[in-house]
């Protein structure tokens, strides 16, 4: 007669990633899941640009110096990475990604296109996360209101959300940032379902 075999706890979750255009709401979204369902792990992004006024260095990101972020890239330390929008480097730190996924915790990456794609080639099992907004103009107004870029970094970024916008196929679901809550209920629904 054989024992039963020992619990071996929560298996590896599945990682959710969440993506798209630049002003639609992926840092708001991803903060508000954060307030509002603490067991989702998110992962903070290491970015080479300097903090906005409200943002908090591990919380918002990891805000690295450029040989910081080369270390990190030539040790294999990032997940992902690219440069975004011609100027800062962003990338995903591998082993939290890790840890939180073998603890069976429900996770998330909040990060762009470029990263996204990358993610796609090294975790394909993945769930890939398409945050749109409910028009162009809705999301040029955003990106205005944010009043955190000058207008050349505007006109730098409308044109990437031109292309980033052209890549939602690329997803396996659309999730429309209409109302910041609704959207957060929607992720969360897919998080927590696991698929």
């Amino acid at each position: 007669m054989s024992s039963p075999a020992p619990d071996a706890g929560p298996g590896p979750s599945r990682l959710v990633v969440l993506a798209g255009p630049t002003a639609v709401g992926k840092g708001t979204v991803a903060g508000r899941m954060r307030e509002a369902n603490p067991d989702v792990w998110i992962s903070v992004s290491a970015t080479t640009r300097a903090p906005r006024p409200d943002e908090v260095d591990g919380v918002h990101y990891w805000f690295v110096s450029d040989d910081e972020f080369d270390r990190m890239v030539a040790e294999d330390e990032l997940l992902e990475w690219a440069v975004v929008h011609g100027a800062a480097r962003y990338g995903t730190p591998r082993a939290p990604v890790e840890e939180a996924l073998a603890e069976g915790r429900p996770a998330m990456l909040e990060i762009d296109l470029q990263g996204a794609r990358q993610v796609r080639e090294t975790m394909p099992g993945a769930l890939f996360v398409f945050l749109a907004p409910p028009s162009f103009e809705e999301l040029e107004r955003r990106l205005v209101g944010r009043g955190t870029e000058t207008a050349e970094e505007r006109a730098r970024r409308l044109d990437t959300a031109h292309e980033e916008l052209a890549a939602e196929s690329e997803f396996d679901v659309t999730i429309v940032n209409r109302e910041v809550t609704a959207a957060v209920d929607e992720l969360v629904a897919l998080l927590k379902s696991g698929s």
